[in-house]
Order: C-alpha cells, then structure tokens, then sequence
C-alpha cells in the first residue's frame, strides 16, 4: 500500500542491463513469474475464460488440485482484474484458493446483472438529472458481495502475493495496496474486500470508497479511494517494477531469483480499436457532459484507460525486447469488440455470452507482439495464443518445481 515509483525503479533495471551481460545469456535458473490483469468491467469476463484455460492445462501437468496462484510469485489487478485477482488468491480454511479458475467465467454471468442493473443504466441514459447528481450504480450489491466472500480476509493472507492498484482522491495520489507491504506494517494490512472495492470503484460507474486502517500504535489511517484505472488499467508495469524492487533489496521471497530474471502473463479486457467510436470531427462538438456519457459510452474513461493500458504494453515490450527476452512476456489482448460487447457494464446475459464466446475465439487468435517502431502490434509468428499458452503452462511448471526444490 504506497506510491509505486516505476520510473526510478526502470532506471536501476536499465543501469543493470547496461553493465551487465544478461541480454547475451539464456536462463537456466529460478524466474520471477507475474500475472497482470486489466480493469474493464464486465469485459473481465475474456481475461477469466484465458485463465480457465491456463488452469487446465496446469493441472493436465500438475493434477487436479493444480490452482493458479501455485504458479505467480505476484498477480496484480486493477478493477475488475482485481476482483479476478482476489477470486484466484483469496484463502480457504486449508490456505489453499478459495475458486477454482473454470469457475471465473460463472462468477461475471451470475452475479453481473446485479452489479450492472440494466434499468439503471437506462434510468441514467435517459435521465441528464440523474447523469449529474451521482455515478450509474449504487455499487451496494458489489459491496455486500465482496464483504460476504472475502469476510475478514486481510492483505497478508492471500495464497501469493498479490497487487492492486487504487487511487487516493483526497490525497491526489496512487495506491498500491501489496501482500508484501500488508506483511511489514500493521496499517498496510486492511481488509481484502476493502481493497477490491476500491480498485473497482470506477468513477460516473460507481462511488468512491472510505475505508481506515490503524497502525500499531492506533493511529488512524484514512483512504477515500477510486478505481485503480485511473492510475494503471495495464498493472503489468506496477508488477514488474515491485517484483524488481522486492529482488534489488534482497527480500527473502525472491532471494533465489537467477538473474532477476522474469516471466510474464499480461491480460487485457478488450478494446475497440478497429471499430474507430470516435472522431475529431463530432468530439468537436462535445461539452463535459457528453465526455462523460455519450450514446451509452464514457468517451473520456475509454480514451484514457485505453492509452494506459498500450502505453504499458509499450514500456514493457520494450524492456523485454531489449533484455532480448521478448518470450518470457506474453500478452494477450482483444483489439477488435464491438458495439455492446465494447462496453464496461451492458450485462444482459447475450452480451455476457457473447464475451465469453469472443474469449473463447480469442484463444485461437494469433500471439500478437508490440511493434516499437510502429506502436502497434503484429502476429508474432509464435502461433495461436492457445499454443503460446500451453508452452507457458509447461514453463510455469518448471518454474514451480524449481521454486520448491530451492526453497
């Protein structure tokens, strides 16, 4: 729980790199392995059918009690990709996960239509009264929801570590709230369904989010917090970087890190790319409210959480490139949603199929790979996306048998 610094953090990595042969050297030892997923609301729905599959293929390796947090030293999620992140690493009363992965794609269609009701939402669209006195939804039915899964599941007990991304609006800040963090500090360690409510918080979607913590000494921690798409809808480079500053500092959890070497799964909700929304030529005519909700859409939350998200697939495509290590980064993303299965809260149960079929096709897609020069991703000749998968499955469970042969 604190102020991510990537940019000093990438400093220290590209000094390494610089003075260092490890861009000219294959890895053979223990890897950092990290799972990002993104915020997008109902669109959470592909990131969870991607990581059914993941699971499948674990377990095919490993047995039937193969979890995907066995594999992921840190997951980190913003919004929506957080509350994936807490289903995959929230503990039962044997610590082992609490779900399994093939039951993510359940979650979105059961409980989505209480989340997203659709006569809200259509309450607000046709209602400006309503569109400027308060956010779409209430968020009361998410909030009960969290509180009765996640009970009195504090930070420090997830099955792995774990990152999620918040913003702080009173203070004008980023928060990350950390497993390793909530470990060290009494104050860090607030309730798990505190922190996904507030990385979920989406602003004009659903109300910020008070919550406190105390200090050893009893000393009052505030937080009001919103969505953590605001500070980092990718949270990938949030990961790396505190993976990074876990290994530069020494800490025991990655003290046998060969080469502080990683590897990545980064995954996306989907964007709109090709279906081209908007133009210059009618944003023109654009007030602050049409920014805001415009046809059933937020151009403004699309337009800045989109740029967040390549802008980190840039970042890190680059570092991996340059460290010559483009195969341990693997992310998967949807450019081409349209009309109703490209926004954030239509969970009418078709349009939830409908992701779920689109995360499904997804699978058989080409692996893609940021181009640098172009900004823009290509086929990576490295076939579909479900081989590239089932190569990472094998990798993370080499990966697991050396992290348990070491420790």
């Amino acid at each position: 729980m604190k102020l991510n610094m990537p940019i000093g953090l990438i400093a220290i990595i590209l000094l390494i790199m610089r003075t260092s042969v490890l861009s000219q050297i294959p890895s053979k030892g223990r890897m950092a392995t990290v799972l990002s997923i993104d915020g997008g609301g109902v669109r959470g729905v592909i990131p969870a059918t991607i990581l059914a599959f993941l699971e499948a293929k674990l377990q095919e390796l490993d047995g039937p009690n193969a979890r995907i947090a066995d594999y992921f030293d840190v997951i980190a999620g913003t919004s929506t990709g957080g509350l994936i992140t807490s289903m995959l690493t929230a503990p039962d009363k044997d610590n082992r996960p609490m779900n399994v992965a093939k039951d993510l794609p359940g979650f979105y269609l059961q409980h989505s239509p209480d989340i997203f009701p659709d006569a809200n939402r259509a309450f607000v669209l046709n209602s400006l009264t309503s569109t400027m006195a308060g956010p779409k939804y209430d968020g009361k039915y998410l909030r009960a929801l969290l509180r009765r899964q996640l009970g009195n599941i504090t930070m420090s007990q997830t099955v792995t570590n774990v990152l999620l991304t918040t913003f702080d609006i009173k203070r004008l800040q980023p928060v990350m709230f950390t497993t390793i963090d909530a470990k060290k500090e009494v104050s860090k360690n607030a309730l798990y369904a505190d922190v996904c409510i507030s990385t979920s918080a989406a602003p004009t979607y659903f109300p910020p989010y008070y919550f406190e913590t105390k200090d050893q000494k009893g000393n009052v921690r505030t937080f009001d917090l919103v969505d953590g798409g605001v500070t980092a809808n990718n949270p990938t480079l949030m990961a790396i970087t505190h993976v990074w500053e876990q290994v530069l500092t020494g800490k025991p959890e990655f003290s046998n890190v060969e080469a502080m070497d990683m590897l990545v799964l980064s995954l996306g909700c989907g964007v709109a790319k090709s279906e081209k929304k908007y133009s210059a030529a009618e944003a023109q005519q654009w007030g602050m409210l049409l920014w805001i909700y415009n046809n059933g859409a937020s151009p403004i939350i699309d337009i800045f959480s989109d740029a967040s998200s390549d802008m980190v697939d840039i970042h890190v495509s680059t570092l991996f490139q340059s460290l010559r290590r483009q195969e341990n980064y693997l992310r998967i993303q949807e450019e081409e949603l349209i009309g109703e299965a490209a926004s954030v809260d239509v969970a009418t149960k078709s349009n939830l199929m409908t992701l779920m079929d689109i995360g499904n096709k997804l699978l058989k897609k080409p692996v893609t790979r940021m181009n640098l020069e172009l900004g823009s991703t290509e086929n990576a000749d490295l076939g579909t996306n479900e081989e590239a998968l089932t190569r990472f499955a094998k990798l993370l469970s080499d990966q697991r048998k050396l992290r348990q042969t070491t420790n």
